[in-house]
């Protein structure tokens, strides 16, 4: 049994973190000394993120490197599984369209990563959080983010060797640089496939909106589930929203479904994001969002791999007007709450929202959290 099985049993020792840490040659190991000072003693002035497994801090180095810190609570057992795989999947596999890791901190009960500072945070923070960060994300901006979303993701799906699949691809777990490019952040539930493995069974880890029916129903883990996150995303991209919205009048609260109802009406650029005033190309707008439609399709086996979803979203793949399109994939869990949610109050409604988490920071949502989908 390896050392990185068996911590992921159990809240693994120290002697056992420190032996999987001592295995893995492409990360750097920082002192906690050095990560205190490069963080003034972690100061609440440069706190950029948190969630529920830590802390995220801005921090730099004696080089000059400005960097991300994320420092994981001590007592948690999964911030612990997430720590191991992050510097497991990641050490050592670099590409423009993922975040850098620099290496981490493994003394005493620290558990601490450091990653390459990015300027322009998440998605979650800028796009989908009105008026904070006064970025302009005109049509160009929006297209070189979905692209380069999707390079990145087709290097951890086809590329990398063995293949990786991310799991929890979401808007907050999309950090931009100086040049608004897009980097796919945070690898703490992300799964290794051997070439040979077509799929796994695995407990849910990810965040509901997000999810794949198949994967949050049955378990079935594929790359397909990080494509249909992927589709999720795209349509929010060009929408300019949330996949869900409690604010918005019942029938456009989810965002699939609105897509889904435009689509065949043949109507989807009512769905475009009205701050970029109309100045966008209308049939590459209605594209973008046919792939993502295509990319959530209910059948796993036609939504199109990564590979394909980049040639379509750069022009290499002609869609055509006759593009078939068959009906998204919803979770039955999902639409059922649909119709509970109209008779609950509305603080009710509020509190079973979910969060979302800043800067690389993940959440956990298991099929076993049945809290999850009330």
């Amino acid at each position: 049994m390896s050392c990185f099985t068996a911590c992921l049993r159990g809240k693994p020792s120290i002697s056992e973190l420190d032996q999987h840490i001592s295995e893995i040659r492409d990360s750097k190991l920082f002192t906690y000394k050095e990560l205190k000072i490069a963080t003034d003693d972690f100061s609440p002035a440069n706190k950029i993120g948190e969630g529920g497994f830590g802390s995220v801090f801005k921090g730099k180095l004696r080089n000059g490197t400005v960097v991300a810190i994320k420092v994981l609570s001590a007592g948690s057992s999964q911030g612990v599984r997430e720590f191991l795989t992050e510097i497991t999947v990641i050490s050592g596999v670099q590409h423009e369209n993922l975040v850098k890791l620099y290496g981490c901190c493994a003394e005493g009960d620290h558990r601490i990563l450091v990653y390459g500072y990015l300027q322009n945070l998440s998605l979650a923070q800028t796009l989908l959080g009105r008026g904070t960060s006064g970025i302009q994300f005109n049509w160009k901006i929006r297209t070189k983010i979905c692209s380069g979303i999707a390079r990145g993701l087709a290097f951890l799906h086809e590329e990398v060797i063995p293949h990786i699949v991310h799991r929890d691809i979401k808007a907050s777990n999309i950090l931009l640089d100086r040049d608004l490019n897009p980097k796919i952040s945070d690898f703490g539930l992300a799964k290794i496939f051997p070439a040979s493995m077509t799929h796994v069974s695995t407990r849910v880890a990810g965040t509901m909106g997000y999810l794949a029916p198949e994967y949050a129903v049955r378990g079935r883990l594929t790359r397909k589930a990080d494509i249909y996150s992927f589709g999720i995303l795209l349509l929010e991209i060009v929408s300019g929203r949330s996949n869900t919205n409690k604010r918005l009048p019942y029938e456009e609260q989810y965002l699939l479904l609105r897509m889904w109802k435009c689509y065949e009406e043949g109507d989807l650029i009512q769905l475009v994001d009205t701050s970029m005033g109309g100045e966008f190309d209308v049939d590459e707008a209605c594209k973008f969002l046919k792939v993502g439609l295509l990319c959530t399709q209910e059948m796993p086996k036609d939504r199109p791999p990564m590979t394909e979803v980049v040639k379509m979203l750069t022009g290499e793949i002609d869609l055509g007007d006759n593009q078939k399109i068959s009906r998204p994939g919803l979770i039955s869990e999902l639409i059922s709450l649909r119709g509970r949610k109209q008779n609950i109050s509305s603080a009710e409604s509020s509190s079973s929202q979910n969060t979302t988490m800043s800067y690389a920071t993940p959440t956990f949502t298991s099929i076993d959290d049945r809290s999850a989908y009330r």
